[in-house]
């Protein structure tokens, strides 16, 4: 209740916000802030509202399609502690490069990974030796023109009032999806009824060229923090789970465990936090209190790249401390419209190197 009254006081900056949004979109549609484009494939992967929307798996999908191309993802780097431009290397870490930038390094070795808060500057230095450029979260970046903009749009929060920054959580204005290529529409249900898609379709109202697509999460195998070892959701049913969260929606994350147990310790943190040692600490202590004989603590993919970069191995190293891969797919039809558009895309506009 009292977040409900704080929202309609933030309401008039909300007001300013869009305004200033508006202009800006403006100047852009009018050629007076310049936009550049680039003489290589370029695809954008964004949102609308602030995290959450399933950028980080749609861009490794992405990659996966794209196996067979010389492939740079560029990212802002959101909570690194360096500015400018690095490309991840060995001695790359959330500190250095941001969570979800290491998690693309170290899951595929035949990929450049780079940072730049400039993405102009970035794809400038990329180009040369690239057959593309996937932009990750960068739909409100208009001093870049992508070739093919890619907007998500989770499905739970379709038909729902949103409002944008500061009194809600979009920081851009709904009628901006009118410049993407593909509304993907994403964490859809599964099955998705057919009604459901048609509600997607008619909220978003597209344009006579704009597909709507709709993708789904799958959940790997748990991964253990430090050791070599894993283990399905199935072997961890009735366990007392210890969750450990800072990414921007787990709801979807513990809809997915709730499958397995009825009990569910979610320690929640904001997206991107950066964890401290008291944290874990008393993180840890809450665990080693439990009396129960099966439990485990569950963690995500994006989680554990800065779990493992900042220290905390002697704090977690002898525990039950797990990962949770999660992976996007599209519905049969949709996958065959939106592999289709994009490797069609590549190839019309790959530069001869």
């Amino acid at each position: 209740m009292l977040l409900n009254y704080l929202r309609l006081l933030l309401l008039p900056f909300s007001i300013i916000y869009g305004m200033a949004i508006l202009l800006r979109k403006k100047l852009y549609d009018w050629g007076l802030m310049r936009s550049v484009k680039f003489d290589i494939p370029v695809i954008c992967v964004g949102n609308l509202a602030v995290g959450g929307s399933g950028k980080t798996p749609t861009t490794e999908y992405l990659v996966k399609l794209l196996a067979d191309y010389k492939i740079a993802i560029l990212s802002r780097g959101y909570g690194r502690k360096t500015k400018g431009f690095i490309v991840a290397d060995g001695a790359a870490t959330a500190e250095t490069i941001g969570d979800e930038p290491l998690q693309y390094h170290q899951k595929f070795a035949g990929v450049t990974v780079a940072v730049c808060e400039d993405r102009v500057n970035g794809i400038k230095q990329l180009e040369e030796n690239h057959d593309l450029v996937i932009l990750d979260d960068a739909f409100q970046h208009r001093a870049v023109r992508a070739g093919f903009n890619i907007l998500l749009f989770e499905f739970r929060k379709l038909g729902t009032l949103q409002f944008l920054l500061p009194a809600g959580n979009l920081r851009d204005v709904f009628s901006s999806r009118k410049r993407a290529d593909v509304l993907l529409v994403t964490k859809s249900p599964v099955p998705l009824l057919h009604v459901a898609q048609q509600a997607a379709i008619n909220e978003l109202q597209p344009n006579a060229n704009q597909p709507v697509l709709h993708s789904y999460l799958k959940y790997g195998d748990l991964i253990h923090l430090y050791h070599n070892e894993s283990r399905t959701l199935q072997s961890i049913k009735d366990f007392e789970i210890f969750l450990l969260t800072g990414i921007a929606n787990p709801a979807p994350l513990i809809e997915e465990l709730e499958k397995y147990t009825e009990t569910i310790k979610h320690e929640e943190f904001r997206d991107h936090y950066a964890f401290k040692n008291d944290d874990i600490k008393k993180f840890k202590s809450a665990f080693m209190a439990s009396t129960k004989k099966d439990k485990i603590i569950i963690t995500t993919e994006k989680d554990s790249k800065r779990l493992r970069a900042t220290g905390f191995e002697d704090l977690l190293v002898d525990l039950p401390v797990y990962y949770l891969p999660i992976e996007v797919e599209l519905f049969e039809e949709d996958k065959i419209t939106f592999d289709e558009l994009i490797l069609n895309y590549v190839k019309s506009n790959r530069r001869n190197r």
